[in-house]
């Protein structure tokens, strides 16, 4: 993916995002949030996108958000101020691969639905763990390739217009697992017909 490429399909998404893809991932972010409410502390949310999970996170959170895409990041902020999401505490426009926090930095990392459609997600999963603090979670939804089935054959089908539709579909789950700070801890499929994953990995340390 390249990040001109991206900018500009999120810039045509942003206006029917909410209705759209971020109907179908909903499930994902329910998850997700469910599962860093349970921790509390901080959370720095890759790839916030429209905002849609922030009014899900409990008053007592201390949540950032960033993305890439000005047009994503305004409707999270007219979101945040219409629904006066005290727990939101900043929305940054940011590259995922080069993040502007120090080590060590964050309780929790959400990557949601979002590495599929950076530039580089090696880089973007590095930065990731050099900002989750020892003993930190993150956590991750995503869609990941089939090897085998009708629908490993339609991602196969897709995959050439990644810069086109935004995303990659043929994306595997590999590029996430490679990084050495962190361990994969739980995996499960979600619905609708498991075609997105939910993951947690850990920070060794704390």
């Amino acid at each position: 993916m390249d990040i001109k490429a991206v900018q500009s399909s999120y810039a045509r998404w942003a206006p029917v995002y909410d209705k759209t893809f971020g109907a179908i991932t909903n499930v994902g972010r329910r998850c997700a949030v469910e599962y860093i409410n349970s921790r509390g502390g901080s959370v720095l949310e890759v790839g916030v996108g429209t905002g849609l999970s922030l009014e899900q996170y409990k008053p007592d959170m201390h949540v950032t958000g960033i993305d890439f895409s000005a047009e994503m990041l305004q409707k999270a902020r007219d979101k945040v101020q219409a629904l006066e999401l005290s727990q939101v505490e900043e929305l940054r426009k940011m590259d995922a691969r080069t993040l502007d926090f120090p080590d060590n930095h964050f309780d929790t990392i959400a990557a949601m639905h979002v590495l599929s459609v950076v530039p580089e997600p090696e880089k973007v999963m590095a930065e990731i763990a050099r900002v989750c603090k020892p003993g930190g979670k993150v956590v991750i939804t995503n869609h990941f390739e089939r090897k085998q089935g009708v629908i490993a054959s339609l991602e196969r089908l897709f995959a050439p217009f990644a810069n086109t539709i935004g995303w990659h579909s043929d994306f595997e789950i590999e590029t996430v697992l490679q990084e050495d700070a962190l361990t994969l801890e739980e995996q499960r499929a979600l619905p609708p017909l498991g075609m997105m994953t939910f993951l947690v990995l850990g920070k060794s340390g704390g």
